[in-house]
């Protein structure tokens, strides 16, 4: 069985594909900085639960170091079929008041990631990429042909120059490359910044709902075990290829709400703010490359999902209603 290097193993995604590619018989060193940005008890929570499976080797460093190339490691010393490159910083409100360290993650760490491919002859290189980059006006649902010259906010543009630079090492060194488009990702023990989560926890804890806009914008979510099926689909072979990854089923902001209220049983208390300008009034994939290349399609609908969210939630109970969501 393959060796697998996952950057941002502690992350959402991240931790998720590092439990399926063991639990398929495969072994993983996971990468991460452990940085806090969003609440790093989510982070450890994750972890832990890896460090407790075979085959799992943790690495504590930040990949948009350079000297990552040359500290004598189990990252440079040890063969890997294919770096899974899943750490990055995300967020749309957060890249707009620091965009430099959203590029220093997101491309110098890319970067770092594809010499590591080129000087140790490693084949394969996944890259984590957005919908973000599809800007405020594609196509719905959205093909990986739309345009992406057009981002809205720092975020959505160090993932565009990030997948450019992966098609760079493709064509001068001849790496395999797949680059990911993950629209919206829940599930349980998810992004405490991002709104399923933080509806959960606020309506949970009788806590003001914050609302931006009307609440008539909507997303296409995708439950996070679909995610990582698809993402460890894309490690298999296609010279360079750009693939979309969720989004199938589209709700407004007010009908989340609405069915997070169902779920748990409790009243949500509504502040609406003014809408961000950073963030697109939708989000909606075409997953036929998807379906074509990797036979991949969502299994978990959306209340499935919310209704696993929950449930962990509540199980956690004790120290997930403390986690911070700004």
């Amino acid at each position: 069985m393959a060796n697998y290097l996952v950057t941002g193993a502690a992350g959402f995604i991240g931790a998720r594909v590092s439990e399926m590619l063991i639990e398929g018989g495969h072994s993983v060193v996971g990468v991460d900085n452990m940085n806090d940005a969003y609440d790093v008890r989510m982070k450890e929570y994750r972890l832990s639960k890896l460090q407790t499976l075979p085959g799992f080797e943790f690495v504590r460093d930040d990949i948009s170091d350079r000297g990552i190339l040359n500290r004598p490691s189990s990252i440079v010393h040890r063969p890997f079929e294919a770096v899974v490159n899943l750490a990055a910083r995300a967020g749309v409100r957060a890249s707009v008041e620091n965009p430099w360290i959203f590029y220093e993650a997101n491309l110098t760490g890319t970067l770092n990631m594809l010499e590591l491919c080129r000087q140790r002859g490693i084949p394969k290189f996944l890259m984590a990429s957005t919908s973000s980059i599809y800007g405020g006006d594609p196509p719905y649902p959205t093909p990986e042909t739309a345009g992406t010259d057009r981002p809205l906010q720092p975020y959505a543009a160090s993932k565009k120059a990030a997948e450019t630079l992966s098609y760079t090492y493709h064509h001068l060194h001849g790496i395999d490359v797949s680059v990911v488009r993950y629209f919206t990702v829940y599930g349980p023990a998810g992004r405490p910044d991002l709104a399923i989560f933080r509806f959960v926890q606020w309506i949970s804890e009788g806590r003001p709902v914050h609302i931006y806009g009307d609440g008539e914008q909507s997303r296409g979510f995708t439950y996070v075990d679909d995610i990582a099926r698809g993402t460890i689909a894309a490690l298999k072979p296609f010279g360079y290829a750009t693939i979309n990854l969720g989004g199938h089923e589209v709700i407004t902001i007010n009908a989340l709400v609405e069915l997070v209220e169902e779920l748990t049983g409790k009243k949500a208390d509504i502040n609406r703010l003014p809408p961000n300008p950073a963030e697109m009034l939708t989000n909606w994939a075409d997953v036929s490359k998807a379906k074509e290349l990797l036979g991949w399609q969502p299994q978990v609908n959306m209340r499935q999902g919310v209704q696993k969210l929950v449930d962990w939630y509540n199980a956690e109970r004790a120290w997930s209603k403390e986690v911070l969501t700004p």
